[in-house]
Order: C-alpha cells, then structure tokens, then sequence
C-alpha cells in the first residue's frame, strides 16, 4: 500500500536509537525526544495526537531500519492500527544532497521532510509475520556460531603446523572440544529451523518446493523465505535479484564511459554470498547448470560472469515453483534418457 493513497496531514520523523527515541512533527515544527520502550511509544502516540489534533489515521511515522533497536516500535504502531513507513539508513542518507553537521533533532527533522517529499513512492511498512521473524533470529544466531567455529578450526589447523599436539594436551583438547560444542549447537539451531517450518502449513509447502531444486538446501531456502516474506514481498524475481545484488547494471555515460555491465554493490550481501555458495553446489549437482558453467568459459565468458548467471538461474527456478505451486523438473534428465 503506498502512502499517497492515504489522506496524509501530519507527517512525524523519529530518529531512532539504542535508548531514546527523537520525534519532530513536520506540520508543527515540534520536537520531543521519548525513551525507546513500551512506555516511551505511549507517550510519543499521545504527544503526536495531542499536537497534530487530527485522526490517527491521517497521520504519518517514519523512521530508519535500525534492526533490532526499531523493531519494538514498529510493533507497537502495528498493534495500534497506526500508519508507518521503516525506511533504509542509506536511502534517507542519499535524499539529504549536501548537509553539514547532525544532532538527533536535526535527523528527525530531516526523516519528518523525506517522508513528506518521497510520499508518492513511500510504501507502508508491515512487519513479517512472528514465525518469519523467528527463522531470521534464527538465521542470524547461526551466521555467529559458524563464525566462531571457522574461527577455532583455522587456529587449530595453523596451531597444529607450529607445535606437536602431544606438548601442549590441554590447548588442543580445548580447540577440539570448543569446536565440536559449536557444530552440535549449529546442528541444534537447524533443527530449530526446520520444526518452524514445518509448524506452518504454508512455510513448509513454500520450503519444499525451494529445495526441490539442486543446489538450493535449509539454509539457502530459509534466507529465501525470510527475505521475501515467504515469496510476498517482491513482485518478479528480478526485484529479489537486485535486492540480492545479482542483477546487472549497464555503466555507460555519453561516448567516453564504456564500462562493463556488472552487479551493484548496494545490495544484501549476506544474501547474495549464500546464493553464491548455492550456485557453487548447483554446478557440482545439476547436469545441465554444469553443462552450461564449462560451455560458457570455453566461450571465454569470465567464470565470475557465469556464476552470476546461474545465481539468477536459481532464484528464477525458486520464484517459479513458488508462483506455480508445483515441484521443479528436471527436463534435462528426460532428455538423456
């Protein structure tokens, strides 16, 4: 739902922090900073609707995406039935133009008038639903305990090439105990992962279809999910792939700049390193992707370019399967036979 479709007056920006909250009223040039709890969100709601002396659902929050920090808030306005728009930190930063100095009372002011002067393309903002927001907790406690665990492993390999095991008993014992304490944990979590999935009806039917496709496994599919709202969110796989930073661009200016097409680097990077390593596997376990990986560089395309090719391949495939309800099939498989 776009913004400009509702009867907008009062437009009200929040800076948005670990402790506080800033809010300015656009309309009546007021500002009033509020801590960053449930009782803060019930005072800024009151303040707004005592100031802006209009119905609540002519009026208008903006605030940046702040992660965790932004989330309770934006639970709060969805409880109450209020309008809001959660925009990206970087978005609102490249509508400034040239700007000079900054205080938490400038920022709100400054989000208060991007709201105003972006409202034809704004959209109103809906949180993902509880189960979604668990996977992607989930997802995100995961990335650390793989971390940790690459961590350890590389110590304890480059710890082996220096010192015999056999001098120093307790040190690799703790490297190997360490290690395999994170990968049960690691385990655990995909086990987790896998029973919200299956709790929900339409996760699991939106799970299997994904992973029915070579190269696309739990977590790639999960990241899927989580990102697209279980495939809600974007309209065309094209979106999901700019957003992924897969989907390439033209550089090209006059006839002096001839650049190369390529992928930009404003994207989920996150996102896009797990497409990749699905990609990777795809090449290893689909005939016909592999097929098409060695045709390509015995052509001479760059083997980068390729594997990017392929990551777009498999979000297709995804949105596919998705958007028809019915598994992939593997017509190459037919065709040997």
């Amino acid at each position: 739902m776009l913004v400009k479709d509702l009867s907008t007056k009062i437009h009200v920006g929040i800076d948005v922090s670990k402790l506080t909250l800033d809010a300015f009223i656009l309309e009546r040039k007021l500002h009033r900073k509020f801590k960053n709890n449930s009782k803060g969100f019930t005072s800024l709601f009151q303040w707004v609707k005592k100031q802006s002396r209009t119905a609540p659902d002519t009026i208008l929050f903006c605030f940046e995406h702040t992660g965790l920090y932004s989330l309770l808030l934006a639970l709060f306005l969805e409880e109450n039935g209020l309008f809001y728009s959660m925009i990206p930190p970087l978005e609102i930063k490249n509508s400034l133009g040239l700007t000079r100095g900054k205080n938490d009372m400038v920022d709100s002011m400054r989000i208060a008038d991007f709201s105003l002067r972006y409202e034809d393309k704004l959209h109103i903002s809906r949180l993902p639903a509880r189960k979604i927001r668990n996977l992607h907790s989930l997802l995100t406690l995961r990335d650390k305990l793989a971390k940790n665990m690459r961590g350890y492993i590389i110590t304890y390999n480059e710890s082996l090439r220096v010192m015999q095991p056999d001098d120093f008993p307790e040190l690799f014992c703790g490297y190997r105990n360490t290690i395999a304490k994170l990968k049960e944990e690691i385990g655990n979590v995909e086990r987790s992962l896998k029973a919200i999935l299956k709790s929900d009806t339409r996760l699991w039917t939106t799970y299997k279809l994904v992973t029915g496709i070579k190269g696309i496994g739990l977590i790639v599919a999960s990241y899927m999910i989580v990102y697209t709202h279980n495939f809600t969110r974007f309209d065309t796989w094209r979106k999901f792939a700019c957003f992924s930073g897969i989907a390439p661009f033209d550089h090209e200016s006059g006839t002096s700049v001839k650049g190369k097409t390529k992928v930009s680097p404003i994207a989920n990077k996150r996102l896009k390193t797990m497409l990749h390593l699905s990609a990777i596997c795809a090449i290893h376990t689909d005939t016909e992707l592999k097929e098409y990986y060695h045709r390509r560089l015995a052509e001479g395309k760059p083997k980068m370019s390729v594997i990017n090719i392929i990551r777009n391949k498999l979000v297709s495939r995804a949105f596919a399967v998705v958007k028809r309800g019915t598994p992939f099939v593997d017509i190459k498989r037919y065709m040997d036979v």
